[in-house]
């Protein structure tokens, strides 16, 4: 079927995917952390994505970016896409649920509209998106709820929003420093996760021992958020942007928090209160109002030749 709807169809049914491998994610990280450490997990889950999409580049033929400056570029973009979220989600849900971690990386285009008005970036300005950076941050705090007895605090709370503002930084450092530039997206992916398993791979060190021998469902957790959650997620990102433009994959995001909020109530017996619910759907009508008129930029070439693919954060 090569008609509009079909296009439609197939365009729903990948954005439905992709949110359910990302919003899955926090799943895979809380069955994970049963046998691993948030170190092991994050070099572990960025070593198997990474050998996915180098398997895929190397079937299509892709060369990965060269130089100095494109290596350098992507290692930042590493860290800060995958390393370092990476690492900071699995130790925050140590502690935290993993519908309420979901539901907290929703935040993250809050953080980048912020640190695009203390950038001083004329576009970011607007009183609507304005209002929508303030009702989403309303949002925030509706669910830390600070005032209430046993509220959501801590280390691990802030490390899970330090993660949505390391993938805020990531956004801001690689539209301003691209790298790979003319190189298909299934390359600059691939060698984007494999410099985020080197990173990684040097932190094992500091980790320190696992909390017990990991059992079948820790490995097989482990297993899908590396190869389904991280690697195959990564793929339909770039695929998705390449063939409907970046605003379809965005409203992956708004569908992320939802599932992740679902499979943790579901799978996990996480009990989900109506605070965590109303800050969910605050946060999301901030992000829809700080996104509100924003137009989807060109569709690039079906092969992706002499664009500019952007890295993107695997939850």
């Amino acid at each position: 079927m090569r008609d509009g709807r079909g296009g439609g169809v197939r365009a729903g049914g990948r954005v439905a995917v992709l949110a359910l491998l990302w919003g899955s994610t926090f799943l895979w990280i809380d069955l994970a952390l049963e046998g691993f450490n948030p170190v092991q997990i994050t070099f572990v889950r960025c070593a198997l994505g990474a050998a996915l999409l180098l398997v895929l580049a190397r079937r299509a033929g892709v060369r990965l970016p060269r130089g100095r400056k494109a290596v350098g570029r992507l290692l930042v973009a590493a860290f800060l896409c995958n390393t370092l979220p990476f690492a900071l989600f699995s130790l925050g849900q140590q502690s935290v649920d993993s519908g309420v971690a979901g539901v907290l990386n929703a935040t993250t285009p809050l953080w980048s509209l912020l640190i695009g008005l203390l950038a001083g970036e004329r576009g970011a300005l607007g009183a609507r998106r304005l209002a929508g950076l303030a009702t989403g941050f309303a949002g925030t705090v509706l669910i830390f709820a600070p005032w209430q007895p046993g509220a959501l605090a801590g280390w691990a709370a802030l490390a899970l929003l330090g993660a949505a503002v390391s993938y805020a930084l990531a956004f801001t450092w690689m539209g301003r420093m691209p790298a790979g530039q003319g190189v298909p997206a299934i390359g600059l992916s691939a060698a984007q996760l494999t410099a985020a398993t080197v990173l990684a791979a040097l932190l094992l060190p500091w980790g320190g021992p696992p909390p017990r021998a990991p059992g079948a469902v820790p490995v097989i957790a482990l297993l899908v958020l590396g190869i389904f959650a991280t690697g195959v997620t990564f793929h339909l990102t770039y695929r998705t942007i390449l063939a409907e433009g970046p605003t379809q994959a965005a409203a992956v995001g708004y569908l992320l928090p939802v599932v992740s909020v679902l499979l943790g109530a579901v799978v996990l017996g996480e009990r989900v209160g109506w605070r965590v619910l109303a800050g969910m759907a605050v946060v999301l009508g901030g992000v829809v109002l700080t996104r509100w008129g924003a137009g989807a930029r060109p569709k690039a070439p079906a092969r992706g030749d002499g664009e500019r693919p952007q890295p993107l954060p695997a939850r």
